[in-house]
């Protein structure tokens, strides 16, 4: 639903394509948000709300063990009666199906407004200041690769052929996630692949 005052401009710019009368009889409703107290408080919606924008894929009191190159978590079955169950994974296919929680570049849980939006940043740094909150550490921190980190924390070595043990992987094709390549890529690569067998 939406507000009649901030919800209209939007209805207009939005769905230009809704059928003119059905856009008409929507525009000139008037919409009432109806919200009443929660049982438990302000802090029972904090925390409902906090479970769903700051969790990750699988919390730490989940994790059982993590050693010899394997990851045993406990998840529920809900094909059998929703009954708790250990499960053991290599630490690298733990890593790729924790991966497959990664939000996407440009996609955010959580968009801020007003005066907490990127556009406003340096007056949030002002209001900041004039209330003795110190914003940052004041130090840049240093950004280190998922192969880094693999090889440093796991012994995982992601470059290395995982065949022969001694080659280097190579990457001959990149495309995003969730996407075919295009067709520029695909002649790219065949033409790459061509140059190796000639």
């Amino acid at each position: 639903m939406f507000p009649s005052a901030a919800g209209m401009p939007l209805l207009k710019t939005e769905y230009k394509t809704i059928e003119p009368s059905l856009r008409e009889t929507l525009y000139n409703k008037s919409w009432i948000v109806y919200a009443k107290s929660p049982f438990g408080g302000p802090q029972q919606v904090i925390e409902y709300l906090g479970r769903y924008t700051h969790k990750v894929a699988i919390s730490n009191h989940r994790i059982i063990s993590a050693a010899d190159d394997k990851v045993s978590f406990t998840y529920k079955d809900y094909a059998d009666d929703s009954q708790q169950k250990i499960m053991t994974l290599d630490a690298t296919e733990f890593i790729r199906r924790f991966c497959l929680h990664i939000l996407s570049p440009g996609y955010r849980k959580i968009r801020y407004y007003g005066f907490m939006a990127n556009a406003n940043s340096a007056l949030l740094q002002v209001t900041q200041k004039e209330m003795g909150v110190v914003s940052g550490t004041g130090k840049e921190i240093k950004k280190l690769s998922w192969k880094l980190i693999a090889k440093q924390k796991l012994n995982y070595d992601a470059d290395l052929c995982p065949c022969c043990k001694k080659g280097k992987m190579i990457t001959l094709l990149h495309f995003d996630a969730n996407a075919p390549p295009g067709i520029e890529s695909l002649n790219a690569f065949l033409e790459l692949i061509k140059g190796k067998i000639a």
